[in-house]
């Protein structure tokens, strides 16, 4: 991989996650942990990103990236974890899910669900659910679309307004997809409209699942959602087991490799 390709690389990890490990980073580049010093010490001289204990932290405050950028991110294991939720479910049961890329994935995986009732504030999940109607089959599930206000970017609904109505609900299951997981902090991410509606759901559920690829296994992002003691399941991918916390977290949780 270039070096201009790698800085690039490593800008956008720190985009979406605010702060990543020295091995994280060798990991997802593929290359030795010098490199990947050499290529920090030239960012940091850029002042894209701060040099800390075992990693990096970004100096920038900006948001993540798109939702269609982050789609295409790690979707391999993105379907393995969807896959190994779907199995979590039962026929019949109502789900709260939040906007993301790895829920994104998960509503396709749950087309084939059976009479489920799916409360989301992501455009691309309710479509995706109730969408088997243009294709002349009857939609198999009642989906209801939150209000508020339009976030293009998240292509999904935020503010007071979506809080305010998933109050009004109860769920089996909130199935969230956070920037970060952490076994002390708990699940978090960077924005706080985003933070909002995954606390409301995670309030009003019965269970709180975590869909978090390895990537996000402990990371703590700007604003915690939920502590880990709200969280019932974690469910990662199998390259989770490199990472450090992850014992921490089996401890605190039940984890699931998919």
């Amino acid at each position: 991989m270039l070096e201009e390709t790698r800085l690039q690389r490593i800008r956008t990890l720190l985009t979406t996650l605010n702060q990543i490990s020295t091995e994280q980073l060798a990991q997802d580049l593929g290359v030795s942990r010098e490199t990947v010093r050499r290529d920090v010490i030239k960012l940091e001289g850029m002042g894209v990103l701060r040099r800390v204990h075992g990693g990096v932290v970004s100096t920038d405050p900006a948001p993540e990236p798109p939702l269609s950028v982050r789609n295409a991110v790690r979707a391999r294991e993105k379907q393995q974890i969807a896959r190994a939720a779907v199995q979590q479910l039962s026929a019949g049961q109502t789900l709260f899910i939040d906007a993301g890329s790895t829920t994104s994935i998960l509503a396709e995986a749950l087309v084939s669900m059976p009479s489920m009732t799916v409360i989301t504030n992501s455009l691309t999940v309710a479509t995706t659910l109730a969408g088997t109607a243009a294709s002349g089959l009857k939609p198999d599930h009642e989906v209801i679309l939150l209000g508020g206000q339009m976030d293009s970017s998240a292509q999904a609904t935020i503010g007071a307004g979506t809080v305010s109505e998933i109050a009004r609900y109860r769920a089996d299951v909130a199935l969230l997809s956070p920037v970060g997981i952490h076994s002390e902090a708990g699940a978090s991410c960077f924005a706080q409209d985003e933070a909002a509606v995954a606390a409301a759901m995670a309030r009003h559920a019965r269970d709180t699942l975590i869909l978090a690829d390895h990537s996000k296994v402990g990371i703590s992002s700007r604003i915690i959602y939920a502590g880990i003691s709200e969280v019932d399941m974690l469910i990662t991918d199998t390259a989770a087991v490199q990472q450090q916390d992850l014992g921490a977290l089996q401890q605190a949780l039940e984890v699931v490799l998919a």
